[in-house]
C-alpha cells in the first residue's frame, strides 16, 4: 500500500513538474496593431519627415517582413482575418457595418478566435485599444471572446475621437467625466496605454498575451500639446482641416478641427512610437525579453479623412492607393517581428504573408491544432529560420464599400477588379509586382491566360455571407 502511494505521489509530482515547465516554456505574446499607419510611414522604412526610433529598434534587432499584407483595407475585416485565420472571402466580418446604439456587426458566438486559442492553452489574453467586432454585451463583445481583459474602444465609431465621453473595461462602461462639454482632460489613447503597462505588470509571472490595437494615427488627427509642440510649425505650409465641433454629433464620430494637420500626424505616430517603446522598456525592466515574441503591424494603409495628407508624409512609399484601396498601398502593411535569441537580429524576409497567417502561426507556437476552416499557413519556420516554410497558393481579399472591390495575389501576379457590384464598369487590371511593385502597368490584355487563371481562383475563393453579401 505505502509502494503505491508513493508511486501515485512521484506520478503527481512529475505531471506537476511537467505542466509548470511546459507553461514556462510558452512566450509571452504581444501583438501591436496601428490604426491606418502606412508602409511609408516608419523611419526604417524611408519616412524622412520624422522619425520612429523605438519601431526601429524593434527591426533592427527583429525581423522586416516586406511583403506582409494586412486582413482588409479597412479596420473591422482586418482584424476579423486576424481572429479567425480567415481571409475575407470566408473570415464572418467582411465590412465595418455598424449596430446601435454602439459597436459593429457582431462575430458570431461559436467563432474560436486567437484570444480564445490562446487562452485554452493557458494564457492571460488582454486587449487594449480599438476593437469593432461586437458591439458591448453583445455576442461579440471581447470579453465574451476570448479575453480576460479589455480595456478601450469597443466602437470603431466612438474611436474617432480622441477626447471620448467613455471607454470600456470589460463590460462596465466608464465615463470621462474630465471630457464633458468641450473638455479636453484625458487624451484617450494615454488611459488605455497606462492599463496596457499595467496588464503586463500584474501577469509578468505567467504567459501572457497582449493584443494592443492602438488607435493611432487615424483621423481625428489630434494629439496632446506637448508632442504638438515638437512638431508646430515645421512642416509648412499647414493643412487646416475643418471639422466638427460643436452639436449633437460632437464627439460621436464625425472628426473635430485640426488647423495644423500635418504637425498633428507627425506628433501621433511619434506617440505612437513612444508608446511601444514603454511597452519594450517594461519587458526589458521585468526580465522578460528572452521569452516575449513581438509583431508590429497595422491593420491598412494611410487614410485621408481628418485633414491626413498622406501624399505629403509619403506614406504609401512607393505604393499606389489608400485605406478602401486593394492596390498595395491600401493593403501592404509595415511588420515587425522581434524575439531576441530566436528571431535573428536586423534581418529580412520577403516571404508572402498576411494577417490570418497569424493565428496558425501562434498555433504552431504553443503547440496546437487549428480547424479545417483556417485559410493562414504558419510562418513560424520563417521566423525561427527554419527550414519547411510552407507558401501560399495564393492570397485574396474582398471590399464591400467603393461599389464592391477583389484582389488576388499569386506568386509575382496580383489581379485587381473595381466596381464589382456593377458589372458594366468592372474592370480587371492584372499586375506583376515583382516588376512593378507600384501597380503603374496594366498588363492583363498582354497576359489573358494568366488573368483567367486568377479570375477563377478568385470565384472559387469565397463563400457566401447572409450579412455581407457580395453579388
Amino acid at each position: 500500500m505505502r509502494v503505491a502511494l508513493l508511486s501515485i505521489f512521484m506520478l503527481t509530482c512529475l505531471f506537476g513538474c511537467q505542466q509548470k515547465d511546459s507553461q514556462e516554456t510558452l512566450p509571452n505574446i504581444i501583438y501591436f496593431i496601428a490604426d491606418d499607419l502606412g508602409y511609408g510611414d516608419l523611419s526604417c522604412l524611408g519616412q524622412e519627415k520624422f522619425s520612429t526610433p523605438n519601431i526601429d529598434r524593434l527591426a533592427s534587432e527583429g525581423m522586416l517582413f516586406t511583403q506582409h499584407y494586412s486582413g482588409s483595407t479597412v479596420c473591422a475585416p482586418s482584424r476579423s482575418a486576424l481572429m479567425t485565420g480567415q481571409h475575407t472571402g470566408h473570415t464572418p466580418i467582411r465590412g465595418n457595418k455598424s449596430v446601435k446604439p454602439e459597436g459593429q456587426w457582431p462575430i458570431a458566438d461559436e467563432t474560436f478566435t486567437l484570444a480564445e486559442l490562446l487562452r485554452q492553452k493557458g494564457y492571460v489574453t488582454g486587449g487594449f485599444g480599438k476593437w469593432g467586432l461586437g458591439g458591448p454585451g453583445t455576442e461579440g463583445d471581447p470579453v465574451l471572446q476570448g479575453f480576460d481583459v479589455f480595456f478601450g474602444y469597443n466602437c470603431q465609431g466612438k474611436a474617432h475621437n480622441y477626447y471620448p465621453r467613455h471607454l470600456w473595461d470589460n463590460l462596465e462602461k466608464v465615463i470621462l467625466h474630465e471630457n464633458e462639454g468641450t473638455q479636453e482632460g484625458i487624451y484617450g489613447p494615454n488611459l488605455i496605454h497606462e492599463k496596457a503597462l499595467e496588464f503586463v505588470e500584474t501577469n509578468k509571472e505567467r504567459p501572457f498575451f497582449l493584443f494592443y490595437p492602438n488607435v493611432i494615427p487615424h483621423a481625428e488627427l489630434f494629439a496632446p500639446e506637448e508632442y504638438m509642440e515638437m512638431f508646430r510649425g515645421k512642416f509648412l505650409p499647414e493643412k487646416e482641416y475643418q471639422g466638427y465641433d460643436e452639436g449633437p454629433k460632437f464627439r460621436d464620430g464625425p472628426y473635430g478641427s485640426q488647423p495644423e494637420s500635418h504637425a498633428a500626424f507627425a506628433a501621433m505616430v511619434t506617440l505612437l512610437d513612444d508608446q511601444v517603446g514603454e511597452v519594450m522598456d517594461k519587458i526589458t525592466e521585468l526580465g522578460l525579453s528572452e521569452n516575449t515574441l513581438v509583431i508590429f503591424t497595422s491593420d491598412n494603409g494611410p487614410h485621408l479623412e481628418g485633414g491626413a495628407d498622406p501624399d505629403y508624409f509619403n506614406s504609401n512609399g512607393i505604393y499606389t492607393g489608400y485605406k478602401r484601396d486593394l492596390y498595395e498601398g491600401g493593403i501592404r502593411v509595415p511588420t515587425i517581428a522581434w524575439w531576441p535569441g530566436k528571431i535573428t537580429a536586423n534581418s529580412q524576409t520577403n516571404h508572402l504573408s498576411a494577417f490570418w497567417d497569424v493565428y496558425p502561426t501562434l498555433a504552431e507556437l504553443t503547440g496546437q491544432e487549428i480547424h479545417d476552416s483556417v485559410d493562414g499557413i504558419s510562418f513560424l519556420p520563417t521566423l525561427l529560420a527554419k527550414e519547411g516554410q510552407q507558401e501560399h497558393e495564393y492570397l485574396y481579399w474582398e471590399f464591400h464599400e467603393k461599389n464592391g472591390r477583389q484582389a488576388i495575389r499569386k506568386g509575382d501576379w496580383k489581379l485587381v477588379r473595381y466596381d464589382v457590384f456593377s458589372p458594366e464598369k468592372t474592370t480587371t487590371e492584372l499586375y506583376n509586382i515583382a516588376e512593378d511593385p507600384s501597380e503603374t502597368r496594366n498588363v492583363a490584355e498582354e497576359n489573358k491566360d494568366i488573368a483567367e487563371d486568377l479570375l477563377r481562383l478568385m470565384d472559387g475563393a469565397r463563400t457566401e455571407s447572409t450579412v455581407f453579401t457580395f453579388n
